[in-house]
């Protein structure tokens, strides 16, 4: 069974010129988009499987992310049921020479485990057995809250 810490998963994107609005600032498409593709990573690593988006939770834009700066994409599993993989996400805009980083964006996916017919498959369950784990899970948890 997979450890809420195996499916942390972490990346970056550079923004640039194309990724943005008249504004300068990312589209909020973009950072959805890339969400959407950490999210998937971190449920197939934590499924075994691949996995499709079923529901995207409602998404806070708190602050924009500029031409220039790194999109910063941090997306683990906190919760599994018989089909679906439960995914926190969080996007942080980051400033490449200083790495002065600050949250922009924050949201909860749920996938779901696919067979090769495409048909909902069984995922296993969620292990959360370290220190760190257990933090982000409560953290998970309380932000769903509320």
């Amino acid at each position: 069974m997979p450890s809420l810490m195996e499916t942390y998963i972490e990346n970056r994107e550079m923004v640039q010129p194309n990724h943005a609005n008249n504004l300068d600032t990312v589209h909020g498409g973009n950072v959805m988009k890339w969400m959407d593709e950490v999210g998937a990573m971190s449920a197939m690593r934590f499924a075994g499987k691949a996995c499709v988006t079923a529901r995207v939770n409602e998404m806070d834009f708190r602050r924009p992310i500029l031409v220039g700066d790194t999109a910063v994409i941090e997306a683990y599993v906190y919760d599994a049921g018989e089909t679906s993989v439960h995914v926190h996400l969080r996007a942080f805009r980051e400033n490449p020479r200083t790495r002065e980083r600050e949250p922009t964006t924050e949201s909860y996916f749920v996938y779901v485990g696919i067979d090769e017919s495409g048909d909902p498959s069984p995922v296993p369950d969620l292990v959360v057995d370290s220190e760190e784990g257990k933090r982000r899970r409560r953290e998970a948890v309380e932000g769903l809250d509320a």
